[in-house]
């Protein structure tokens, strides 16, 4: 049996460029059914969270529209309301990453908030990176390899990866409103290699440990990519 680390944001909101507060936090579906897929090959999962703050679910990704129907909203609730692991996070700080089989980052806006900024959260990124081991990260997510720069440079430059789009923004109708896009800090600041696949579809890249995907849709396709790995 696998022990998984997933880094869960703590943060409640996302401030906006007109100081407007956005509700958000973790995106249900990127953790709900990770957690899921994981957990029922008989993998264990650890949350941590900065500060250990317990996560907020994004109420938005429990909507039928966004869950794929009445039925599937349902099923993420039963999931998120089952998983005790959420209630009780580690603290990022105290995490020890050799700990840990495999390490998991679901997005949501939450991560544009805290991870991306948060010490802890870039030294585990870049200790994980360097180990070899697997680094999972979904959609929003990847704005915590921002916070692995020292003296700006980060040990994800040239690496190749995904993330939500600045076109996805764009039409969720946050592009305009926001701070900074997730797709162009990535280039500009980071220095990865960016692809991505069309709106709204699972889409993956791989690049030696790093497992990265674009959106909610490419959450389950990581999923299966990280049971094969851990066998």
């Amino acid at each position: 049996m696998a022990k998984v680390l997933f880094v869960v944001s703590g943060a409640a909101y996302w401030v906006l460029k007109d100081g407007t507060r956005y509700a958000t936090g973790y995106w249900a579906e990127e953790f709900a059914k990770p957690y899921k897929a994981v957990t029922a090959a008989g993998h264990a999962v650890v949350v941590a969270t900065p500060g250990g703050a317990i996560p907020n679910v994004d109420m938005m990704s429990l909507r039928p529209s966004m869950a794929g129907g009445e039925q599937g909203a349902l099923e993420l609730e039963a999931v998120i309301r089952d998983a005790e692991v959420m209630r009780r996070p580690l603290k990022l700080s105290d995490v020890r990453r050799e700990d840990y089989d495999a390490v998991y980052l679901p997005g949501g806006h939450g991560p544009m908030s805290d991870l991306a900024f948060d010490a802890d959260a870039g030294r585990l990124l870049s200790a994980q990176l360097a180990s070899g081991a697997p680094l999972f990260i979904v959609c929003h997510a990847p704005a915590a390899m921002l916070a692995t720069r020292i003296h700006g440079v980060s040990p994800f430059r040239g690496y190749k990866v995904t993330g939500f789009s600045d076109e996805e923004e764009a039409g969720v109708g946050l592009a305009s409103r926001a701070t900074w896009l997730l797709e162009t800090d990535l280039k500009e600041k980071v220095g990865v290699q960016y692809s991505r696949g069309p709106v709204w579809e699972p889409y993956m890249v791989e690049d030696r440990n790093l497992v990265t995907g674009q959106n909610p849709a490419s959450a389950e396709v990581l999923a299966e990519r990280l049971l094969k790995i851990l066998g």
